[in-house]
């Protein structure tokens, strides 16, 4: 697929991105699952115009309902892979189909989700980490076990078979593309049906205990939920996040690369959906004015 804009994100900037360059008339692309936005299940009480208390997941899907109505495309997918080009961008959606685009917004936020199970905090940094990439060089040779069921822990733990010497990748309720699944069991992932209980150890990783009783000796646990983070695909596309994976934007919200825009939580705080709102529609208009003026 072709087009002007392609925004990975589907929060409130993402969103309001994807609006503001539709009605420009830019064919503009957004990619992501409302479920990962931080707003979805929130109640929002500090946004001008809505009195009391309003479902965060509401406004989202009014939003894409507004979105569409000038043309937006939504792809409900999460997002696997970027890259610069001569001239353009490559998206790869977790379904392996690729959309070619003259600009591209990033408005994914930047947290990291967390199992919130016991040992998860007390072991990060000693076989606990948040980022695959960042971290795949220290476990060449262990066992380890990859926590999620979307996207990134397909890629994260395809990723994995060439440090590793055991990969599992661990999820209540796969989600993952099929091409993903089968790609990461053909490189000899061991896919195991379950949901974590706590992570065991005391100076580091020892093993992982799942709620019906299963444990599994481990090394170390990468926790990969939902789609690719803001920092992996800010590197994809030659940026360098800042310490807390922030990325700097200038006042048209684009980023060191020409080309790439940046809104919402991931150019800082404060983490707040007025400030996500405005960015989006600063980063859509100018996204879309780019790929007019070329």
């Amino acid at each position: 697929m072709n087009a002007d804009v392609v925004i990975i994100g589907c929060g409130p900037a993402g969103i309001q991105a994807g609006i503001h360059s539709s009605r420009k008339k830019a064919k503009t692309v957004i990619i992501g699952k409302m479920r990962n936005s931080a707003l979805y299940g929130a109640r929002i009480e500090n946004y001008f115009g809505i009195p009391g208390k309003t479902d965060g997941s509401l406004l989202l899907q009014e939003g894409i309902n507004q979105a569409v109505s000038f043309g937006c495309i939504h792809l409900d997918l999460n997002v696997t892979q970027a890259a610069a080009e001569e001239g353009h961008f490559r998206v790869t959606t977790e379904t392996g189909e690729e959309i070619t685009c003259g600009s591209v917004v990033i408005a994914t936020g930047i947290s990291r989700m967390k199992l919130g199970i016991p040992g998860e905090k007390e072991l990060l940094g000693k076989g606990v980490s948040y980022c695959t990439e960042c971290d795949c060089n220290f476990f060449k040779g262990l066992r380890v076990a990859v926590i999620g069921s979307e996207s990134q822990a397909a890629v994260s733990s395809e990723l994995m078979t060439k440090y590793a010497s055991e990969v599992y990748w661990i999820g209540e309720n796969i989600s993952a593309g099929r091409n993903l699944v089968d790609k990461a069991e053909s490189m000899g992932v061991k896919i195991i049906a379950g949901t974590p209980k706590e992570i065991v150890g005391s100076t580091e990783v020892k093993r992982l205990l799942l709620n019906d009783g299963r444990s599994i000796d481990i090394d170390g646990v990468f926790i990969e939920l939902g789609g690719r983070s803001s920092s992996d695909l800010a590197m994809d596309l030659g940026l360098m996040p800042e310490a807390d994976n922030s990325v700097r934007v200038d006042g048209r919200c684009e980023t060191s690369v020409k080309g790439v825009f940046a809104c919402g939580d991931i150019t800082g705080g404060p983490w707040q959906l007025a400030r996500a709102v405005g960015e989006g529609a600063v980063a859509g208009l100018n996204a879309a004015e780019r790929t007019s003026d070329a």
